[in-house]
C-alpha cells in the first residue's frame, strides 16, 4: 500500500519518512518553503487547544496534504457526511469533543449507528512509540507498564474471578510467569471482585498506576501440559519499559495429516521501526517462520484472540508467509480512499491494489490450510490478515465465540503541529479514518465483524495450548477427522462450574494495547 509514496514523496526524503508519522519527516513541506504543515504562526488569543481543533478539522475536512492554497483534498473517509463546522466554536471545549461530533454524522444503515467508532487523538505519541517502534515507555505518571491484560469473569454460580488474559513475555508480568491460565486472587489486597467499585480500583491499579507497583496473589488454574494446577504464589510487579514481544505462545502438534503449527499473536507491532531497521517483531516472526518451515507443517493455526491490530505492514508480512505459492503476483487487498483522494491520485472506485510478491512465495511449501482463532476483540489489522487470505484457501476456517470486532478501515497517522508565538509546538497525533480495505474478491465492509465458520466458547481461564481449549480442540479434530464435532466444542451447560466467561462483565474492561489499523508508511503519503 504505497500509492501516495509513488505520487508525492521526493526520493530524497525516502530514508527519513519511510515509517514515520505524516508530519515527522526531516524533509517536511516546511523545509521546502511551506509553513502550512505547522499551521503558520499563531499569536494573540488562539491557544494550543484551538490550534489543535483547527489543524485536525482542516486535515479531515479540507486538505489532508496540507499544501498552501489547497482546499479540496479532505483526508477523512466520511468527509461528505460532516457539515461545515466552526472548529473554534465554544461548543467544543477540546479537540476531542469536536472529533466526537464529527464521528457521529456518517450513519451505517445496517446498524443505525455511526460508522466511525475508531478515530481518536493521541496526545503523547504513545501509539507511534508502541506500534511503530515496539517500545513501551510511559503510562500515566510512571515509566513503562506491567504488560498485563486482565478479564473479570463470572462462573455459572455467579462467582466473579479475575484472570490474566495475556502478559507480554518481555514485560514485568511476563517475566514473573504470569500468563493466560493464571487467576489473580488478590490485587493490591483487593480480594472481592463482585463490586463495580473494586473492579474499577483493580483497573486503575493495573492500567493507570500512579505508583508503578502492583502486589498480586496468584493461582494456576490451567496449563498446556496440565502440570502445576492449583499452585499458588505471590508476586510484586514494578512497572518498567520494555520491548514488545507480540508472540505469546507457540508449539508444534502432531496430527494424522502431518505437523500443525500453532502460535498466539497479540499485537501487530511494525516489522520495521522508525529508523527503517528490522524490528524485534520481524526478528521474532522470522524465527517463528523458521520453526514452522523446519517442522514441515501442513496446517497452521494463528490465534488472534484479543489482538486489536496495529501495523498494516505486519499484516502484509503474515499474509505473504501464509499464502500459497499460487498467490504470487496476485492481489492481496485493495485500499480505497474517499472520492477526492482517489481522484487526486488517479485511482478508480476500486482503489489501489497491493499485490503478493512475484518471488519468494510458498515459504511453507507443505502448507495445505490455515485456521484462525479470534474473539470479539480481534480487530482491524488482525481482521485484515484473515480477510486477505480468504480468496486463496477454499477451506480456511475462522473459529471464534462470536463475530470479530468489525473494523475494515484504517488510519494514516498524522502528527499535528503549529507555530504558536513563533515556536513550533507539537499538538497531537491524529488517527482519523482515511481508508477502507477489500480483499481480492472485493469482500470487505465487515463493520459488524467477520462471521466465524465455527463457534467455540472462549473460556478465559484456559491457558494457551491447553487441549481443553474448545477452539483449539475443535480445529485439531477438524484436521484429523474433517469435522469440528467431537473436539470438545462445549457449551455453557455441559462443563463444570469452574470454567468462567467474560460475557456478563465485559462492559467493565480495558485493552492494554491499541485497537486499530495504521499504515505507518503514512509519511510517504504526503
Amino acid at each position: 500500500m504505497n500509492m501516495f509514496y509513488r505520487k508525492a514523496v521526493s526520493p530524497l526524503c525516502l530514508g527519513a519518512v519511510l515509517l514515520g508519522l505524516v508530519a515527522t519527516s526531516a524533509c517536511s513541506k516546511k523545509d521546502k518553503g511551506s509553513n502550512s504543515n505547522t499551521g503558520g504562526n499563531t499569536t494573540g488569543t488562539v491557544n494550543t487547544e484551538d490550534s489543535l481543533k483547527y489543524r485536525m478539522y482542516r486535515n479531515m475536512q479540507v486538505d489532508f496534504f496540507d499544501v498552501n492554497g489547497a482546499e479540496d483534498a479532505p483526508g477523512y473517509f466520511w468527509y461528505k457526511s460532516v457539515p461545515s463546522l466552526n472548529p473554534y466554536s465554544s461548543s467544543y471545549a477540546k479537540a476531542d469533543d469536536l472529533l466526537e461530533a464529527m464521528k457521529g454524522y456518517a450513519i451505517n444503515p445496517a446498524t443505525n449507528s455511526a460508522y466511525d467508532r475508531y478515530s481518536f487523538l493521541d496526545r503523547d505519541s504513545t501509539i507511534s512509540t508502541q506500534l511503530q517502534d515496539g517500545q513501551v515507555e510511559t503510562t500515566q505518571a510512571v515509566t513503562g507498564d506491567f504488560g498485563l491484560e486482565i478479564a473479570f469473569a463470572a462462573d455459572k454460580s455467579g462467582g466473579v474471578h479475575t484472570l490474566v488474559l495475556y502478559a507480554d513475555k518481555n514485560s514485568p508480568a511476563g517475566k514473573a510467569n504470569l500468563t493466560r491460565g493464571v487467576e489473580l486472587t488478590s490485587i493490591n489486597n483487593i480480594t472481592d471482585f463482585s463490586s463495580t467499585t473494586n473492579r474499577q480500583s483493580v483497573i486503575d491499579a493495573i492500567y493507570s498506576s500512579t505508583t508503578g507497583v502492583l502486589t498480586l496473589k496468584t493461582k494456576i488454574v490451567s496449563t498446556a501440559s496440565g502440570n502445576g494446577l492449583g499452585t499458588t504464589g505471590s508476586v510484586t510487579l514494578n512497572a518498567a519499559a520494555y520491548a514488545i514481544n507480540p508472540i505469546l505462545f507457540d508449539t508444534i502438534y502432531n496430527s494424522n495429516q502431518g505437523k500443525v503449527g500453532y502460535f498466539v499473536f497479540y499485537t501487530f507491532t511494525n516489522t520495521y521501526n522508525s529508523a527503517g531497521q528490522p524490528s524485534l517483531t520481524k526478528q521474532l516472526l522470522d524465527a517463528e517462520v523458521t520453526k514452522l518451515k523446519t517442522a514441515n507443517v501442513t496446517n497452521v493455526i494463528v490465534d488472534l484472540r484479543n489482538n486489536g491490530g496495529g501495523s498494516v505492514a505486519t499484516a502484509e508480512y503474515l499474509d505473504s508467509v501464509l499464502a500459497p505459492a499460487s498467490a504470487a503476483g496476485k492481489v492481496m487487498y485493495y485500499t480505497t480512499y474517499n472520492d477526492k483522494l482517489n481522484a487526486n491520485q488517479g485511482l478508480g472506485s476500486q482503489g489501489e491494489a497491493t499485490n503478493f510478491s512475484t518471488t519468494n512465495m510458498g515459504v511453507l511449501p507443505s502448507l495445505k490450510n490455515v485456521f484462525f482463532v479470534a474473539n470479539e476483540y480481534t480487530a482491524s489489522a488482525a481482521e485484515l490478515t484473515i480477510n486477505n487470505l480468504k480468496p486463496y484457501y477454499a477451506n480456511m476456517k475462522l473459529v471464534a465465540d462470536t463475530n470479530t470486532y468489525g473494523k475494515p478501515v484504517g488510519f494514516i497517522g498524522t502528527r499535528l503541529q503549529a507555530n504558536i508565538n513563533n515556536k513550533q509546538t507539537y499538538l497531537a497525533d491524529l488517527y482519523a479514518i482515511n481508508f477502507a480495505t477489500h480483499n481480492a474478491l472485493g469482500n470487505g465492509d465487515y463493520y459488524t465483524g467477520l462471521v466465524p465458520d465455527q463457534k467455540a466458547i472462549d473460556y478465559v481461564d484456559i491457558a494457551w495450548g491447553d487441549p481443553e481449549d474448545p477452539a483449539l480442540a475443535g480445529i485439531m479434530n477438524y484436521i484429523n477427522n474433517g469435522s469440528f464435532s467431537g473436539g470438545r466444542l462445549k457449551t455453557s451447560t455441559d462443563i463444570g462450574t469452574h470454567r468462567v466467561r467474560t460475557a456478563v462483565l465485559k462492559a467493565q474492561s480495558r485493552n492494554l494495547r491499541f485497537n486499530g489499523m495504521v499504515d505507518f508508511r503514512g509519511a510517504q503519503k504526503k
